[in-house]
């Protein structure tokens, strides 16, 4: 009698419910004052006097599994409360203000004392300030049988078409079925994967170190004045903690910090978890005493009321929103989507997917793709990587590595959202970056190379960057073009794999990426000179097959095109040969 249960919360008649939700009230420091023997005794005399005053409430939150309880705690007498912002000092508190307004509440609580894994997401969607950006679609392919039997062949057929995207989608024949081992029970409940944390809310609106550390020695000279002036909080001088100083730790490691290890299995319980518990709608009812209800309801999201609360988190946050991700898993260690041998698949009809173009395990080094002169298995390059997602895990805005082609294959799960930027407008969207994230770039000039930092695609479009949307489906892949920028964010738990491949008409654009590695200092991840090499070696024997011995294969009839005056391999490797000319003729003169 005198309480009302409403989920896990208990409410007494003469609590006051406060108005900052529980766990969002900020922490206030306080000092302990000694209390002497006549103020001891004045207030046991008061004591039944101040029982009749209204108590002072503050509330506590307490997280245990996914239950909350709201606490009730008495203001102590001997406790001097104290507030930060009440200092009579004549200076403005601008820098305290903007270091405070910059520290978010906590959107999701990850762990507790009896699992490290769980969450409890207290953050909400705010579907009326909805953030969807207005942008045309990318090209999408549906190849047929006969099409997508040669994989680099068809990807150059479509090239004049979607390359001036910088991105594209191709939707293979309803036929192609690949097995997926990942989905065996062995893997799927045992192998365990390492995860980043993302703080989504810091993607794009964080400060860069300078202005915290200048924000902090603002801060410091105020206090100092006021100390020095003999101004402080009650009756004395008070010592007190600067906010900002998380934040300048912060601003020094940003980054995806690792996370916990999860098998598929767990990783797709939490990623559901929250993906539930943020898209919540609470709904009231009465029962027939007139008492109120809030109601949860659970309710899939469409992929509009998705996109549109990412960007409103990433441009204008409200919340701390952290969200976990696999992402650059090496499938050489935790194994890939596609089948390698006959043991992983259950039909001999499905072992054409072992030697398929389509597999990414075959798809850098194959016939035309000059990947196939690099020796090394690099990873990520030759070798595929994994990427196992959650709804708001991200990938920010970058180019590949040497400004490669990618595939990318989504195994199983929710849509992959895609943003592209053609190649050839590269430049403006770096322009525009830099515009927009002048501190970060400056303190951080390769800040693109980090893939750390989003940017509206509203505001790319506002700067006269072309971008174009992609959404990727399960058994669809996406393709990225050299230099094109890409970035995006995933709708849900899902798999996808990617790795990077090289067609011949690649060979300009990675003579264009060295020379702007050289310039920037930045380590090369494979050998262009070694590939331009084995290219047109490959090419002088598919000539003299096809003019001396009349042996008109397919493969001698991809390097005949390629060569002769006006080939691309003809021309990259004379433009290769003046470059190192006329580097070396600067050398003996200087």
């Amino acid at each position: 009698m005198g309480t009302e249960l409403v989920g896990h919360c208990v409410k007494e008649d003469n609590m006051e419910i406060p108005s900052i939700p529980p766990g969002f009230e900020s922490l206030v420091p306080f000092t302990l004052k000694r209390m002497h023997d006549n103020q001891v005794s004045s207030y046991s005399r008061s004591a039944s006097a101040s029982e009749a005053q209204k108590n002072q409430l503050e509330t506590e939150y307490a997280c245990n599994g996914n239950s909350k309880t709201i606490k009730a705690r008495r203001r102590r007498a001997w406790i001097k409360y104290t507030d930060s912002d009440s200092s009579s000092c004549d200076e403005s508190d601008t820098a305290q203000n903007i270091i405070l307004r910059n520290q978010l509440p906590k959107g999701v609580i990850r762990g507790c004392e009896a699992c490290k894994n769980c969450q409890k997401v207290i953050a909400k969607w705010h579907p009326e300030e909805a953030r969807r950006p207005d942008l045309e679609e990318a090209p999408v392919f549906y190849p047929s049988e006969e099409e997508f039997e040669d994989t680099l062949k068809y990807i150059t057929s479509i090239r004049r078409k979607a390359e001036r995207y910088g991105i594209c989608r191709i939707v293979p024949p309803p036929s192609w079925r690949p097995p997926c081992p990942l989905k065996e029970r062995s893997i799927w409940e045992r192998s365990k994967f390492a995860t980043r944390v993302q703080r989504i809310d810091k993607l794009q609106k964080r400060d860069s170190m300078r202005k915290i550390l200048q924000i902090n020695q603002e801060k410091r000279g105020k206090k100092r004045r006021c100390m020095k002036n003999g101004v402080g909080h009650g009756n004395g001088i008070q010592e007190t903690k600067i906010p900002g100083e998380v934040g300048v730790y912060e601003a020094e490691r940003f980054g995806f910090e690792p996370g916990p290890d999860f098998t598929l299995d767990t990783f797709q319980k939490y990623a559901d978890d929250f993906k539930s518990q943020y898209f919540r709608k609470n709904n009231s009812s009465s029962d027939s005493g007139g008492n109120r209800t809030m109601l949860e309801e659970q309710w899939l999201p469409s992929l509009d009321d998705i996109e549109g609360e990412y960007w409103r988190m990433v441009e204008k946050p409200t919340e701390e929103i952290e969200v976990l991700y696999g992402a650059d898993l090496e499938t050489g260690a935790f194994g890939s989507g596609f089948p390698k041998n006959s043991q992983q698949v259950a039909s001999d009809s499905d072992i054409k997917y072992i030697n398929s173009g389509w597999n990414l395990n075959n798809f850098p080094r194959l016939p035309g793709s000059v990947l196939s002169f690099e020796s090394s298995n690099i990873s990520g390059v030759l070798v595929p990587w994994l990427y196992i997602g959650m709804c708001f895990s991200s990938f920010c805005w970058h180019v590949e590595d040497h400004h490669l082609y990618s595939l990318n294959y989504m195994h199983w799960g929710a849509p992959k959202m895609w943003y592209g930027v053609p190649g050839s407008d590269a430049l403006k969207l770096e322009a525009a970056m830099k515009k927009y994230l002048p501190d970060l770039f400056e303190e951080q000039p390769d800040l693109l190379h980090k893939l750390v930092t989003q940017l509206s695609p509203s505001i790319l479009k506002s700067e006269g960057v072309p971008v174009y949307r992609c959404v990727q489906n399960p058994g669809e892949f996406v393709l990225t073009f050299p230099r094109a920028y890409h970035a995006g964010f995933n709708c849900g738990f899902n798999c996808a794999e990617a790795v990077n491949v090289a067609p011949v008409d690649w060979l300009p654009h990675g003579q264009n990426a060295i020379e702007l590695y050289r310039e920037q200092g930045r380590q090369t991840s494979i050998s262009h000179d070694k590939i331009l090499l084995g290219a047109a070696r490959e090419a002088v024997k598919a000539n003299w097959e096809y003019n001396l011995l009349r042996k008109s294969s397919s493969n001698n009839l991809r390097w005949k095109e390629v060569c002769g005056k006006d080939g691309i391999l003809s021309k990259a490797l004379k433009t290769r040969v003046e470059l190192e000319r006329v580097r070396r003729e600067f050398l003996c003169h200087s």
